[in-house]
């Protein structure tokens, strides 16, 4: 029998290459699912809060000046949403995993919260004019709450199809007077279109120009109540200057807060009596309190942070319901009189009367 010669490369392979081939081949995948996997998600979780009442660093989170203003003994806490995707640290299928089981936590596909790039870069500069327009209606709604007076220059910026001021009004018409009444406030024309009915007619005063013109039109119905059919830019000069000291957060949903600190800063009373408080909303310069995204998120980041009472606005009761973490008390607002009442009965220790979130609350 012929002698029979084995190059190495023709060698069967040993029981030890096939377990080292196997290994290899274990770590490839775990590699890819470690990386491909996460990538097409992104976590939602608890964010970051501030104490609208402390300071950051040597400044305070919220300056008024014009103004006296005294302290508290109590937290006001504004809350935040994090999200985490393939690009941050620790972000790994284990992070996923968790977060598909974590009552703090959702997952969702990495589109539907971020978007495509140039969604991102037009978020981000969308969530920075909300931060900045929410500070404006805190203050004003907080000093109009308080019975301070905020003047404003009320410019009209669109005037809409479907609206009787066409041919009447024009864009950069600044509004002066409704039916002889002198406009000071934006809460003055609020004021004076709250008691009339679609199809009254309306007249007003406008600086057109540098030139004074008197328009006549009747109203229309936008969604069951009388309206201009105009879009306004309203310029406000408040009493006092608010400044706030926080750069690394956006979007509108601090706006509730930043109000409440205000009214707290400016009255003399200790409202808080110590009892640690958060909360989030939307506010306008009405004093209206509307829904926000990821509470449940911001209640479990109240929790982490010590709040022992949460203020969440009515209409995200739904989303309230069965995802209160232990240890903290909600209670739902409306308007920012709620909120102020809220804080107030909290630290009076008097909490008996302020509504809850329940199942049958009436919210979409």
């Amino acid at each position: 029998m012929d002698d029979v010669y084995l190059s190495l490369s023709e060698r069967p392979p040993s029981r030890r290459a096939n377990v080292m081939a196997a290994t290899g081949l274990a770590a490839s995948l775990l590699l890819t699912v470690l990386t491909v996997v996460p990538a097409q998600y992104a976590i939602e979780g608890p964010g970051p809060t501030f104490d609208t009442l402390s300071a950051a660093g040597e400044e305070p989170l919220v300056e008024i000046n014009g103004a006296t203003t005294y302290r508290s003994s109590g937290e006001l806490r504004l809350t935040t949403v994090s999200v985490s995707n393939a690009s941050s640290q620790r972000f790994t299928v284990g992070a996923v995993i968790e977060g598909f089981f974590s009552p703090a936590r959702t997952v969702k596909p990495v589109e539907a919260v971020l978007g495509s790039a140039e969604d991102q870069k037009e978020s981000e500069a969308r969530s920075a004019q909300q931060w900045i327009s929410s500070q404006e209606s805190a203050t004003v709604s907080a000093l109009e709450a308080l019975g301070h007076e905020v003047p404003a220059t009320i410019s009209v910026v669109e005037v809409l199809a479907e609206s009787n001021a066409n041919g009447e009004l024009e864009v950069g018409d600044v509004l002066m007077a409704v039916d002889g009444k002198e406009l000071v406030s934006y809460t003055d024309l609020s004021d004076a279109l709250a008691a009339r009915q679609p199809g009254d007619k309306v007249t007003l005063t406008v600086a057109r120009q540098g030139e004074e013109q008197t328009v006549s039109f009747a109203l229309i119905e936008v969604e069951g109540v009388a309206r201009l059919g105009i879009t306004v830019d309203p310029q406000f000069q408040p009493p006092v200057d608010v400044t706030v000291a926080i750069d690394k957060v956006g979007g509108p949903s601090a706006g509730m807060m930043f109000a409440l600190a205000i009214m707290d800063k400016l009255t003399p009373d200790d409202e808080l009596n110590g009892a640690h408080v958060a909360g989030t909303g939307v506010i306008d310069v009405d004093g209206q309190v509307f829904p926000i995204g990821g509470i449940s998120h911001k209640m479990f980041g109240a929790r982490d942070a010590g709040a022992d009472y949460f203020l969440a606005p009515v209409e995200n009761c739904n989303e309230v319901v069965g995802h209160i973490p232990d240890g903290l008390d909600v209670y739902a607002v409306d308007t920012l009189d709620d909120a102020y009442a809220a804080i107030v009965a909290i630290g009076n220790n008097d909490t008996s009367a302020l509504p809850r979130c329940s199942v049958d609350t009436d919210n979409e």
